[in-house]
């Protein structure tokens, strides 16, 4: 293998799919709880893009586990979209593990992203109507 075949991927754009067992359901939640409308939709899915970055929710048999976080969104303010988010409806995620806890739904991530400049990240987590975890983070520079 050369080293053109090892980054046959580097060009590739990520697409991002979340599944719901109630189409109706999610398209409510990102749109009420999230301020989210498609910008393109289909027959068993809907298409979402934030700053030129589409994911789409499509219909599904399955459920996620909801263990891991399956998307996550970057902000410059956290402490305001979470405050946001949770007039909204959202509720948060409190998590307290050695080394990590949350404090009113946030958490302060020492020596994320390095690569990116940060000295850190500070994170959130919620479940949408779904299930899905999804993170939000702000990179501390």
């Amino acid at each position: 293998m050369n080293a053109d075949d090892r980054n046959i991927l580097a060009g590739a754009r990520v697409a991002t799919r979340l599944p719901a067992q109630d189409l109706d359901r999610a398209r409510r939640f990102y749109s009420e709880q999230l301020g989210l409308e498609p910008v393109d939709e289909r027959p068993g899915g809907l298409l979402y893009r934030c700053a030129g970055v589409d994911f789409v929710v499509f219909q599904s048999t399955g459920a996620s586990p909801g263990t891991f976080t399956q998307m996550a969104l970057e902000v410059d303010d956290i402490e305001t979209v979470v405050s946001e988010l949770k007039r909204r409806g959202v509720v948060f995620e409190e998590v307290d593990a050695p080394g990590f806890r949350t404090r009113n739904g946030i958490a302060e991530i020492d020596g994320n992203y390095p690569s990116k400049g940060a000295r850190g990240e500070r994170g959130a987590w919620f479940r949408d109507s779904e299930g899905n975890l999804l993170g939000i983070g702000e990179l501390v520079f």
